[in-house]
């Protein structure tokens, strides 16, 4: 190494050309410290493998490559989830769709949840850990997803939980689901974006599975299949939330109230952006 390079955490940050949070987290990812570490052993001589293993990382993200991949990690609700280029990252806004369906389950006891198109699967855990007396089922069509999905439940999740462990199965949307099953609860983050929209070729969205992100269509192919499919799999005085587009809830709502479901409405997330839409399910 030269006698230039920097080989201290603080000259790895002061030199680094990522935002310091990205540059914080890949450097403690190399070094398995906690980030207070990089304060209190800020000038601490590095060897060479570690700053060359950190500086690697940083050219990677620096040509696009999200972080959570680089790291193999995502927090979500307040839990570390384990992400690979098969699933979709975890994002904050979709915390909302969890918050949304714990409040739907609040005066439920022992209800049954349905996750579509887990991926890593952050909700169905999310919902599993807050309420550990629901029976969750979760699908994805994805066996490389579904790995990683039993990976974080099993990680994640109290093996002696009231409810049981996740029901992981692989299917497209309700296809190989038990068909004698109803639940109180479904929820989905289905792919909405449209075929060709540009934002698939841009940031994160690069690197993952296409297939998590986009119907291939006008993006709410995905969408329509679920509402449709619905009414049969859900209970009576049941709910369904779907995250979708930020500018596809009035499509959505339409598509809820078309059939059937009453109390259609759409919350907004942080950003003010009509995230997720849903609706119950009277008879």
């Amino acid at each position: 190494m030269s006698s230039t390079t920097p080989n201290t955490p603080a000259a790895l940050l002061r030199a680094s050309p990522l935002p310091l949070l990205e540059a914080r987290i890949l450097l403690t990812h190399v070094l398995d410290w906690r980030p207070t570490q990089l304060i209190t052993r800020s000038d601490e001589a590095l060897s060479d493998e570690f700053v060359e293993r950190y500086q690697a990382l940083e050219a990677r993200r620096v040509a696009g490559e999200p972080v959570a991949q680089l790291v193999g990690a995502r927090e979500f609700f307040g839990l570390d989830f384990e992400v690979t280029p098969h699933v979709l990252i975890p994002r904050p806004e979709t915390e909302l769709l969890v918050e949304t369906a714990l409040t739907a389950l609040e005066n439920l006891s022992r209800p049954r949840v349905l996750d579509l198109g887990t991926g890593t699967g952050a909700i169905a855990v999310a919902i599993a850990s807050m309420r550990p007396d629901a029976q969750v089922w979760a699908l994805d069509r994805s066996a490389e997803a579904l790995a990683i999905a039993t990976r974080n439940a099993a990680r994640l999740l109290d093996a002696k939980r009231p409810g049981g462990a996740l029901a992981l199965t692989q299917s497209d949307w309700y296809d190989s689901l038990d068909a004698t099953l109803r639940f109180d609860l479904i929820v989905s983050n289905p792919p909405y974006i449209a075929s060709g929209d540009p934002h698939l070729d841009e940031g994160d969205l690069r690197f993952e599975p296409r297939g998590a992100l986009t119907d291939e269509a006008d993006g709410l192919s995905a969408i329509r299949a679920i509402i449709a499919g619905a009414p049969t799999r859900l209970a009576a005085d049941s709910v369904l939330w779907i995250e979708h587009g930020y500018d596809q809830a009035e499509a959505v709502r339409a598509l809820l109230t078309a059939q059937g479901f009453a109390q259609v409405r759409s919350e907004r997330d942080l950003a003010g952006i009509e995230r997720i839409s849903g609706g119950r399910l009277d008879t």
